[in-house]
Order: structure tokens, then sequence, then C-alpha cells
């Protein structure tokens, strides 16, 4: 055993004393997954021999969290399991360090399925696939319900000016992000209230039996909020992992607005859910480039995190999906011919150029090749995971080498006609409304960049389903 699961095993077995009485903790481990939170699972074996089996969320010691937002996610639980929502129950929380190390949640484990592409594909979970549209509805439905004072106090604020103060503070422009906020401003709904919003109610967090919706878990984003706004981020694409219905991957729009109506839910109107799906895409968006401005700023230095970047684009794709399908297609058509030339590269012929074989690309390939030959095969768990995305990232290098001078010359072209010269004054202009004269140039120009971003970064994201409003 070793010492750090040791001494943890210790200081829960000293923690859970005054609500279990004198215990033993035993087969303690770390479970894999949570970006911002280490989750372990145990079992605590009381004086009478009974067994209960126990989950601990915390913060990492040496990352901690944002001070009581531990006792904010225990009260959330609590509230919820009141009104006989599915959580786990809460044994015993804490915002302090002294307990376990870090702010922390001790709370029963709930045997299920908590990843995605399993649940969207496995058979097993069929049945649970046909009504989990309606068990969210009916979750979120009990969730905006509760009174908002059994958990206070809980933050509030505008979600674009949320958005905006991100994007500002990450100073990494995007023309279609602004694009995006523009209409969002422009479209807003009146509202449906203030409640609880979960505000990560997604795949990946709900354990999921065969007998359907079993918990949900990972309450840290929680506030107050537009209710609409849990159903809109449960419709954004990224929560569909590949799947085609265009609620988290397996259910229809109306199936969850009358499941949650029929629960007492605020009336859902189909234009409202777009415009808090297209808020959520875009939040997304936003959350993508915070993860690899962590890795940039030298705060975590991560591949994963690195690669991510690169994929703000399938988000200002998707967007455009949203906003602008038409032009989205139309680009696309025209994109034909770049498309042709990212085939595999050993099938073009190499020039010996003025550094000789291997070339630049040639040399990428042979790493790529030792990553998923040699290392993906001999490892496991996270440095399996890593070597294959390290792996993509220098597929994605390769594209760029092959077509990054081409789509670079095209971008200036076009950046000519608007009178603009680069993306930072692209991004600017669009903020300051100065294109809304001409809204087809605007919208071509926006969807040939994302479009050109994206076959570089990947291109396989556009073979994924597209789905109607409904």
């Amino acid at each position: 055993m070793s010492s750090q699961i040791q001494n943890l095993s210790a200081d829960l077995a000293i923690a859970l004393e005054p609500q279990l009485g004198t215990l033993s903790i035993s087969g303690l481990r770390r479970l894999s997954g949570g970006a911002s939170r280490e989750t372990w699972s145990f079992d605590a074996t009381q004086a009478d021999g009974s067994v209960r089996e126990l989950v601990l969320r915390r913060d990492p010691p040496t990352r901690p969290g944002w001070p009581g937002t531990m006792g904010t996610e225990a009260r959330c639980l609590r509230a919820s399991a009141q009104a006989g929502l599915a959580v786990p129950q809460v044994v015993l929380d804490t915002d302090s360090p002294d307990l376990f190390g870090s702010a922390g949640i001790v709370m029963e484990r709930i045997e299920g399925e908590t990843i995605a592409r399993r649940i969207l594909r496995d058979e097993k979970f069929q049945d649970a696939r046909s009504h989990l549209g309606r068990d969210c509805g009916t979750f979120l439905a009990g969730l905006h319900a509760i009174d908002p004072q059994e958990v206070a106090p809980l933050h509030k604020a505008d979600p674009l000016d949320q958005i905006r103060l991100t994007l500002n503070t990450l100073d990494m422009p995007s023309p279609t992000f602004e694009f995006a906020i523009r209409w969002l401003e422009q479209h807003r709904p009146e509202g449906s209230g203030t409640a609880i919003v979960h505000g990560d109610f997604r795949l990946g967090n709900f354990i999921i039996g065969e007998d359907g919706l079993r918990a949900v878990l990972d309450w840290e984003l929680v506030h107050l909020g537009d209710p609409i706004e849990d159903l809109g981020w449960l419709c954004v694409k990224a929560w569909r992992f590949g799947a085609a219905d265009p609620v988290g991957g397996f259910g229809t729009r109306h199936n969850l607005i009358d499941a949650y109506q029929a629960a007492g839910g605020a009336r859902v109107s189909l234009a409202d859910l777009h415009w808090w799906e297209v808020f959520g895409t875009l939040r997304w968006g936003a959350i993508c480039m915070t993860q690899t401005h962590a890795h940039l700023s030298g705060l975590l230095r991560s591949v994963e995190l690195a690669a991510i970047g690169r994929r703000v684009c399938e988000t200002e794709w998707d967007l455009l999906l949203l906003l602008q399908p038409e032009a989205a297609s139309q680009a696309l058509d025209q994109a034909a011919g770049q498309l042709e030339q990212i085939e595999p590269s050993e099938t073009r012929v190499m020039e010996d150029g003025l550094r000789g074989r291997p070339t630049a690309e040639e040399l990428l390939q042979a790493v790529r090749e030792f990553l998923t030959e040699q290392v993906m095969p001999a490892t496991e768990g996270s440095v399996s995971f890593h070597a294959r995305v390290a792996s993509n990232v220098i597929a994605m290098v390769e594209r760029e080498l092959v077509l990054g001078s081409q789509q670079d010359q095209e971008r200036l072209d076009e950046f000519r006609s608007l009178g603009v010269g680069t993306e930072r004054e692209f991004a600017s202009a669009i903020r300051d409304g100065k294109f809304e004269e001409s809204p087809d140039s605007l919208v071509s120009t926006l969807a040939q960049g994302v479009l050109s971003s994206l076959i570089v970064a990947r291109p396989t994201y556009l073979d994924s389903p597209i789905t109607a409003r409904h």
C-alpha cells in the first residue's frame, strides 16, 4: 500500500468516526476522470460488520478550489435528495483541508455506468436510452422547483457578461464567437425566472443503470440562473459524443420539453431552447480556450490542454451550423479541394528539398507511428491516453504542413476584401457591428475560415451527424 493511500485511509477513518462510529477503510483507489477534482472509491467497515460503499470527492491538495464551493455542492445534493431526486446521499462535507487534506465531500457510492460512449452504444442500455430524455426532463423540473433559499447563498451573474469577461481575459480573438455574441444579444429571450441551475447537466456527470438515470453528479458549477440553461446545455453537440439524437445523443428536444413541463417545469419554447443551446455551445468554446490558456500560460503544461486549443474550431463550426446552416453547407462544398489534399502522406511523392529526406512531414509521420504502434499498446491509463492525444497533434501538424501556406494566402485575400488585416482586426470589427450591412459576405468569410481550421485540426468532425432543431 502506498503512503498516500495509507495516510488518506487513516484520515478518512478519523473524519467519518463521528457519523459512522469506529470503522476501518479498505479498497481505497482513485477513479479516473474529473478535470478539477479527485474522486476516490472506498469501503468503510463499521464495528457491527456492515459495509458502507462510499466515494470521496476532494480538491487536489496542491490546487485548492474556490472557498466555499464544496459546502455549496453538498447543500445542493442534500436539498435534491430531500426533494426525491436521483443524487448520492452525502455523509460528510467540509470546506476545510483539516479532515482529509483538502475540501471535500464523502457520499454513498452508486453502481452504474458513467462513460458516455458506453451508455450511448452498449446494447444493455438500450431500454435506459429509450426514456433517458424523459428522466432528464423530470429531474430538471424537480431541481428547478427547489427554493433557492434552501441552499443559499448561490452566485448569480448575467451569462453573456460572464462569457465576455472570460474572452476578454483570455485575449484569444475569435470572429465567430463575436458573431455569436452579437446574435445572442439581439435575440435574448424574456427568461423563465430564476432557479437553481446545475451548470453541467450532461452525460459524463450521470450514473446510468439498465433501469435509467440513477444519479446526477458533479455539482461544482451550480448557480442561480434561468432554468432553461440546463436544458440547453444538455443539447450542446459536444455532449452527444458522436451520436445523432440532439438531446445528449439519446433523445429529442420535444421529448425533453414535454417531460420537463409535465413534471412541473416552466414553459419552454423551441426558440428559447435554441438560444440556450447557442449560448451553451459558445460557453463550451470559451471553456476550451480557458483550458488551453492554462497550458500556454505555464500554469499546467499538458499536451491534452494544448490540443484542446485547436478544437475551438469545432465549436465555431457548431455555432455556424446553429446560426447559419446554409452558409456552412456552401463553405463545405467549396472546401472539397482541401479535403482531397489531406490524403495519407505515404501516397504523396516527397521531394528532397533543401534538407533532404526524411522531410519534416516524414519525420512527424515516424513519430506518430512510434506513438500509435509502440507506446500506446505498451501502456495504459493516462500514458496511453496522452500518447493518443500526441499522435493526433502530430497528424494535425502534418495536415498544416500540406495546407497551411495555401490557407494563409486565401485568408489574407479574404481579409483584404473586407478591409481588415488579421483575425484580431476581423473579430474587433464584428464586435463593433461594422459588417451588418453586408451579412452574406461576413458569414461566408466566417464559414470559410472556420472550415479551413477544422480541416487541419480534425477533418473527421465534418462527418459527425447534423440534427434538426426538433
